[in-house]
């Protein structure tokens, strides 16, 4: 990773194009979601406002899972990733990031995208509901589920551990549900067309979900209740970075007075730490800059506003990141202090990752969650998972 910010750095000094006051490569990278997708699509749009403001050119790498948009920007190759909640379990090295290969990954926030109107849910189709006795899946609630097919993605913890939050909502888990296994949450959602599966994981302004809603098999979100206060701890149990929001912008959502539903920041724009930065600072001004120019040209990219940022989130932000925020006045001494505790869990993190591969224990399946929990609570930090 030294290398990116060896790279970019010369980037800057060299080739790179000036406007508006922030400064980038001429040629410039991100990862981010399928084609399709509402990060995709964004992404896409930032890219045209790039380039029509600077003569930018972003190139976006689109991958099917969490693994496969992080090891671009590990690997030096990109320096951006319009991410999602694959972010906190990248910093918390869990799920597919237990793995020997990966690990606790130092990671900062550059930007977020919430309060757009839109949300993060599981959606099931009409057909789903009529399956569970609910024809017209009024009152159809995440416990309606047991027994239907639902969608598991292969290699996107980001997307699975969503899932299994609202399962616990509904007091069920994976053993109580009919698991189907695609290879990215874009052929989830063809399965949603075709039929072949009963609920699946987007963001209401996914292409993909709008492609359902228009289909056969109909769509229909499912809420949450913020006053079940049992159902919603069994959800941040399983995944502590959901808020409920009221959710007015998307497939079955659009026009009407919305519906509660659970949210967190998506997409997510993270580079390493590592990563340079003055990159990292104009990057983070081009996007707010540029904010009048993207905003209205994909579903959901109003989400990207400063006045919408969270400093209070489960990952810190780049040191570049901030810097623009302090010079924007929206930074604050409650977000500096924040920010300190989340850079010091991942130092522990790392910490504990470094002891025990020097160990190289015979079960590191075991020894790991092991490990991270030890870890965490000797520090006085949450362990979840």
């Amino acid at each position: 990773m030294r290398a990116i910010a060896l790279t970019l750095a010369a980037g800057l000094a060299a080739g790179a194009v000036s406007a508006q006051d922030f400064e980038l490569p001429a040629q410039l990278g991100w990862t981010a979601y399928d084609t399709g997708s509402s990060g995709y699509n964004q992404a896409v749009a930032i890219g045209a406002a790039l380039q029509e403001a600077a003569g930018i050119n972003l190139r976006i790498l689109p991958g099917k899972n969490d693994l496969s948009r992080l090891e671009p920007v590990r690997q030096g190759r990109v320096p951006f990733s319009a991410n999602g909640v694959g972010t906190y379990l990248a910093q918390e090295g869990v799920e597919s990031f237990a793995d020997k290969a990966w690990g606790p990954q130092k990671l900062r926030l550059v930007l977020t995208n919430i309060g757009s109107g839109s949300a993060l849910g599981l959606a099931v189709t009409k057909t789903g509901c009529q399956t569970a006795g609910k024809p017209d899946c009024e009152g159809f609630t995440y416990a309606d589920l047991e027994g239907l097919r639902v969608a598991f993605v292969k290699g996107a913890p980001g997307l699975n551990v969503n899932v299994e939050a609202w399962l616990a909502y509904g007091g069920l888990t994976w053993d109580d549900v009919q698991v189907v296994e695609f290879g990215g949450n874009a052929a989830s959602w063809k399965g949603m067309v075709d039929g072949s599966v009963d609920a699946a994981f987007t963001i209401s302004t996914s292409g993909n979900a709008y492609e359902a809603e228009s289909s056969p098999n109909g769509l229909y979100y499912i809420p949450v209740d913020p006053e079940d206060t049992e159902a919603m701890e069994r959800m941040k149990a399983v995944a502590p970075y959901f808020v409920p929001v009221q959710a007015d912008v998307g497939a079955t959502l659009d026009g009407t007075e919305g519906k509660t539903l659970p949210a967190y920041p998506y997409p997510i724009l993270l580079a390493y730490d590592t990563t340079e930065a003055d990159l990292v600072y104009n990057m983070t001004k081009a996007m707010v800059d540029l904010y009048d120019t993207y905003r209205d040209d994909a579903p959901g990219n109003t989400g990207w506003a400063l006045e919408n940022q969270v400093y209070d989130w489960v990952v810190p932000y780049h040191e570049g990141a901030v810097r623009y925020f302090e010079e924007a006045g929206t930074w604050t001494e409650e977000a500096q202090a924040h920010n300190e505790a989340l850079l010091e869990r991942q130092e522990v993190l790392a910490a504990a990752w470094e002891e025990l591969t020097g160990e190289d224990p015979d079960d590191w399946e075991a020894a790991w969650p092991e490990k991270r929990r030890a870890a965490l609570t000797e520090a006085g930090m949450p362990a979840p998972f």
